[in-house]
Order: structure tokens, then sequence, then C-alpha cells
């Protein structure tokens, strides 16, 4: 049986993604976005969009919905693009933004 040893951080770092090879793949998924799960993005905050980015980070995606979804359509969508970029994805709705965290993120969002 061969055992499979944790990565060290530069084997993690050598395969983390730069943050326009994600916004090229998010947007290359905008409409199957769309019509599978009813979202669309609208940009990319936190740890990425600053470079403060580390192997454990997850994407901060901010999203408006489009029409009525479940929580589950939400999730969904959230492990499919997880799956696609290698990484945890966190899928903010716009409208569910709290406000005392809205000026911060939308003076750093990086819009697709």
């Amino acid at each position: 049986m061969k055992v499979r040893l944790p990565a060290t951080y530069q084997e993690v770092a050598r395969h983390m993604r730069t943050l326009e090879e994600i916004r090229t793949i998010l947007q290359e998924q905008q409409v199957t976005l769309a019509e599978k799960y009813g979202i669309r993005i609208i940009g990319l905050f936190g740890s990425y969009v600053r470079g403060e980015q580390q192997a454990e980070s997850d994407l901060d995606v901010l999203v408006e919905i489009l029409r009525p979804i479940s929580l589950l359509e939400l999730v969904g969508a959230e492990l499919y693009l997880g799956e696609l970029l290698g990484m945890k994805v966190d899928l903010v709705p716009r409208r569910s933004l709290r406000e005392e965290l809205k000026e911060a993120v939308m003076s750093e969002l990086v819009a697709l």
C-alpha cells in the first residue's frame, strides 16, 4: 500500500492558481453558473485579491442571485467551483452581505 505524505508548503504553493487564472476559469463558467445554479459572479475579494492567500485559504466570491435558489443549489455551486479550481470556494450573495462588511468588500472587489 502506497502512503501519500502531506505536501510541503512549497509543493502546495507551486500548485496555487494565480488571481488571473482564477478569473479566467470563472469567466468561462458564467453561463453554466447562471443556467445550472441561478447565480452570476460579480467579483472576487479577500485574501486572494490582497495577495495574502495561504495554501489553506478559501476563495471569496461575491455573487448575484438570478432566481430563487435553495441552500443546496448554492452549496452545489460552491462544490462545483471548488472541484474546478482545486480549492475551497465561499460564495457570498450580494444581498446577504452584512452592512458593516460591505464597504471593505466593495473597496477591494476585483470584478470579473
